[in-house]
């Protein structure tokens, strides 16, 4: 048992720092070829921070434990809204922007709802379903590059000199190698922990491996609160779970079905409520604010979900 604690510890680990090379190196590559920074924040940052839930999913999905690949993304989008959201406005409250029902919001929905329909009635993700789903990602940023105006937040903290080639190149394959290695060692520590404490690897993926890999997020989340800065806005979480359905799944997907039959059926209204719980929460009591009230809010529902889900 202690090995497997120590495999999926070792995991962690391994993806986080993996995921944070990456978003060096590709920030750093972006830079060198010139790419405009709005661009950058909204593909090239998007794709690397989200790079753990990828690796994790496509090589759980080619493993044969497509209940780890959905477990992890559905998990995960519950948690960047639930955990990772509600410990920053616990720290420092956020005020909203309009886009957030203008645009990330409704897009989140409509996400959501994509996601419902393909799994909720036959539980398989197929392959045809999964490039509809990145062919709406890439029209979504499509949009967003081509109509909006305000610059996307940099999240990484790098100055905008370019590295040194040689330094971005060892940071791409240090950071692809993390990223594989640690998504092996997860998902091998995962199942066994699971098999050690009887329990289901969906419970596994839904929680353990959910909070694990939307780490950098709140890592990210509560740096940016106590420097006082707004590095992490709730555009960027929710775009952050766009890309999490859209992209990961859909390229999880398109490389090899997932099937999971009616496993995720109830958590599936889990991230669809908990999404559309924020519209309320950001208009009411204090309008275009979330802060310790809607914290607290957001964490209970969190908590729940936790607790139904072991329960189960």
């Amino acid at each position: 048992m202690f090995l497997n604690i120590f495999f999926l510890l070792a995991g962690f680990t391994f993806l986080i720092l993996g995921g944070n090379w990456l978003l060096k190196a590709a920030v750093a590559l972006s830079l060198r070829l010139q790419i405009p920074k709005i661009i950058i924040g909204m593909t090239v940052v998007s794709l690397a921070t989200s790079a753990p839930e990828l690796i994790v999913s496509v090589n759980a999905a080619l493993k044969g434990t497509p209940i780890l690949a959905m477990g992890n993304v559905i998990g995960s989008n519950i948690a960047n809204l639930g955990l990772v959201l509600s410990i920053t406005i616990l720290l420092g409250r956020i005020d909203v922007e309009k886009d957030f029902y203008q645009i990330n919001w409704p897009v989140l929905m409509v996400s959501s709802l994509v996601l419902f329909g393909v799994i909720y009635f036959d539980g398989i993700l197929s392959s045809y379903e999964g490039l509809i789903m990145v062919l709406l990602l890439i029209f979504f940023l499509v949009y967003l590059v081509r109509f909006q105006k305000p610059a996307v937040v940099d999240e990484a903290p790098e100055d905008d000199m370019p590295l040194p080639v040689t330094k971005t190149v060892l940071y791409l394959i240090v950071g692809g190698v993390g990223l594989w290695g640690g998504s092996e060692l997860l998902i091998k520590g995962a199942v066994a922990l699971a098999e050690d404490f009887n329990v289901s690897q969906k419970i596994i993926a839904l929680t353990v491996i959910a909070i694990g890999t939307s780490i950098p997020e709140l890592a990210a989340s509560v740096t940016a609160v106590l420097k006082k800065e707004k590095a992490i806005s709730l555009g960027n979480l929710l775009g952050s779970n766009i890309f999490n359905i859209l992209a990961v799944l859909g390229i999880t997907s398109t490389i090899t079905p997932i099937q999971v039959g009616k496993e995720f059926n109830d958590d599936l209204f889990w991230m669809i409520g908990i999404s559309a719980l924020l519209l309320p929460l950001v208009f009411f009591p204090k309008n275009m604010r979330l802060s310790f009230l809607e914290g607290i809010v957001l964490l209970i529902v969190y908590g729940l979900f936790v607790y139904f889900t072991v329960l189960s």
